[in-house]
């Protein structure tokens, strides 16, 4: 394992079914992810990409190999041990925004707080600040048919960011959104890796969104193919 690895993949494999009609999603992945980074996962359908990043978020295991975060190796815990882990140290954002359509932005972002038993006051003042952090403070009380798809994406972001998570996956974060709107989410993961230090780890299909990042991550037939540099290895140094 690297020295400055925050995440690290040795020898990952995961298969789906048994007998004839077992798949072989992952085929022995190793990569590392260096705390404060920001990560595009690039590949084909069916290249693994999501299945790696599935086990990184804990929402998977491997069928073999090592998962050490901060140096502990996952695949030793149980469902509910990971449930801690992604709840303590893990925010997730969506393609989908997944917010609740009858609530405002304050209470989408208030949710996991409420799950974790948070006093209201505290969480309220907690969801607030989250949202001023992705600009939307103004917008607290809007539900989501009253925000642009961009501004509900932020809200999506701001609940991945109440719990002051280590680290954030994103899949396909701008996969709905048009161009302008792409530019302005990707630029705020930007500067949310770059000024809270949060390691991000993002799906996308798009070269354009790619190029925010600090590394690019291919993947090919159930393996890393190559890593590259970003464009945000350029204006920031790790």
């Amino acid at each position: 394992m690297a020295e400055d690895s925050f995440i690290s993949l040795r020898g990952i494999t995961k298969v789906y079914g048994e007998g004839a009609t077992a798949f072989q999603a992952l085929k022995g992945v190793d990569l590392d992810v260096a705390q404060g980074d920001f990560v595009a996962v690039m590949g084909p359908s069916g290249s693994g990409k999501s299945t790696a990043m599935n086990i990184i978020g804990c929402l998977d295991v491997p069928t073999s190999g090592t998962f050490r975060f901060k140096g502990f190796p996952v695949e030793t815990l149980d469902r509910d041990q990971r449930a801690l882990l992604r709840r303590k140290y893990l925010g997730f954002v969506f393609q989908g925004f997944n917010l609740l359509a009858r609530t405002s932005a304050l209470e989408n972002v208030e949710l996991p707080l409420l799950y974790r038993g948070d006093p209201k006051a505290e969480r309220r003042e907690t969801a607030m600040n989250a949202l001023d952090k992705v600009g939307l403070k103004e917008w607290w009380d809007h539900t989501p048919a009253e925000l642009s798809g961009g501004q509900q994406q932020r809200v999506a972001i701001a609940r991945a960011l109440v719990t002051n998570p280590d680290v954030l996956l994103a899949d396909e974060p701008t996969g709905n959104l048009d161009s302008e709107r792409s530019v302005e989410i990707m630029e705020l993961l930007a500067a949310l890796n770059r000024e809270a230090g949060i390691t991000v780890l993002m799906v996308t299909h798009e070269p354009d969104m790619a190029s925010f990042a600090r590394t690019i991550v291919h993947f090919k037939d159930g393996l890393v193919d190559r890593i590259e540099q970003g464009n945000g290895a350029k204006a920031v140094t790790p």
